[in-house]
C-alpha cells in the first residue's frame, strides 16, 4: 500500500503546493447531532466550486452512510467524480463491499483512502486483515487507539506498528471531551515518529482554528494546523536517518511550534518555506479534517496563505 500522497507541483486553482487539497471534510463524521445528507453534499459542493476550492481534499464518508450518500450524488450527478476517504464505522468485514459499491460509480465518485480505527492491542495480525481488505490502489490510514492520559508507550508503539506495516497513521486531534485532545507531548511524540521513519500521516478532527487556543465554550485545548504544519516542517529537517532513535532535541522542537499561540508567527515561518520544502511537508501531512472548511479558508486569506 503507498503511504505517499500526490502532493507538490504546479498550485491547485491558485493555491499554493503548501495547501493544495489539504483540507478534508469531516462534517458526516462530526460529533454531535447527524447531519442531513442532502445539507452536508451541497455544502460541500459548492465549497468545490467556490472560491477556496483548491483547499478542498476528500469528503470523508461512514461506510455505514454509503448508500446515502451515493443516492444523494446521483440526484446531483456532480461535473466530476469527487474524492472520497471511507470512514470505517462497521467493522472491517464491511470494507469489501463499500469498495465494490464505490468501483462501480466511478463517474460519480473516487476512493482514495479507507480510514479506521485500530483496537487497543494492535498488532501484525490485525494489519494483515487490514491488508487483505484494503487492495493496492488505496491508502489504508489506520488510527491506533490513544488513552486519555498523554505519555502512552503502548499508544506511540502502536503508532510505530502501523508505520511499519506500511499503512498510513492517523492522528485524532479533536472530539467530544477533553481526553479525545491528545497532549503536546503525544502529538511530539507522533510527529518525530512518523518524520523519523520518511511516511506520511493525516491529522482528524479538532483543528478548528490555525494557532493553539482553548475553547472557551468547554475549557478544551485545541491545536492549530498552522502548529501542526510549522512542527511537521521542523521534524523534518532534523529528523533523523530511518531505524535511528529520536533525539530528545528533535522532540523538543517540535513541541515549541505546538505550544505556540500567535497565528501570524505561524503564518510567517510557513510563509518564508520555498516550494521544495513545501512539497516535503505535504508528502509527510497528507491532509487534516475540518468540521467547517470554509471557515479554514477564510482564515488561510486572512493569513496571507493563500
Amino acid at each position: 500500500m503507498s503511504t505517499v500522497p500526490q502532493a507538490g507541483g504546479a498550485p491547485v486553482d491558485g493555491v499554493p503546493t503548501l495547501l493544495a487539497r489539504i483540507l478534508d471534510d469531516a462534517a458526516l463524521v462530526s460529533p454531535g447531532p447527524r447531519r442531513e445528507m442532502a445539507d452536508v453534499v451541497g455544502a460541500h459542493l459548492d465549497a468545490r466550486a467556490g472560491e477556496h476550492g483548491g483547499l478542498l481534499g476528500s469528503l470523508v464518508v461512514p461506510v455505514s452512510r454509503l448508500q446515502e450518500f451515493v443516492a444523494e450524488l446521483v440526484k446531483r450527478r456532480p461535473s466530476a467524480p469527487l474524492p472520497v476517504a471511507l470512514s470505517v464505522d462497521t467493522g472491517l468485514g464491511g470494507v469489501p463491499k463499500a469498495l465494490s459499491l464505490t468501483s462501480s460509480r466511478a463517474a460519480l465518485l473516487t476512493t482514495g483512502t479507507v480510514e479506521m480505527p485500530a483496537p487497543h492491542d494492535v498488532d501484525s495480525i490485525w494489519l494483515e486483515r487490514v491488508t487483505e481488505f484494503v487492495p493496492d490502489e488505496v491508502v489504508a490510514v489506520v488510527e491506533p487507539r490513544r488513552p486519555d492520559a498523554d505519555g502512552s508507550d503502548d499508544w506511540i508503539d502502536g503508532v510505530r506498528r502501523v508505520v511499519g506495516h506500511g499503512c498510513r497513521p492517523k492522528l485524532r486531534c479533536g472530539g467530544d471531551r477533553a481526553g479525545a485532545f491528545p497532549g503536546v507531548t503525544d502529538v511530539s511524540r507522533f510527529l518525530a515518529v512518523v518524520a523519523a521513519s520518511g511516511r506520511s500521516f493525516t491529522a482528524s478532527i479538532g483543528l478548528q482554528s490555525a494557532a493553539r487556543h482553548v475553547d472557551p465554550a468547554t475549557g478544551f485545548d485545541h491545536h492549530g494546523w498552522l502548529n501542526l504544519l510549522v512542527a511537521v516542517t521542523r521534524a523534518l529537517r532534523a529528523a533523523p536517518e530511518e531505524g535511528s532513535d529520536v533525539s530528545d532535541e528533535l522532540v523538543e522542537d517540535v513541541r515549541d511550534a505546538l505550544e505556540a499561540t500567535d497565528a501570524d508567527a505561524l503564518a510567517r515561518e510557513m510563509g518564508s518555506v520555498d516550494e521544495r520544502t513545501a512539497m516535503q511537508v505535504r508528502a509527510h501531512l497528507s491532509s487534516f479534517g475540518s468540521t467547517a472548511p470554509a471557515d479554514q479558508g477564510a482564515e488561510m486569506a486572512r493569513l496571507g496563505l493563500v
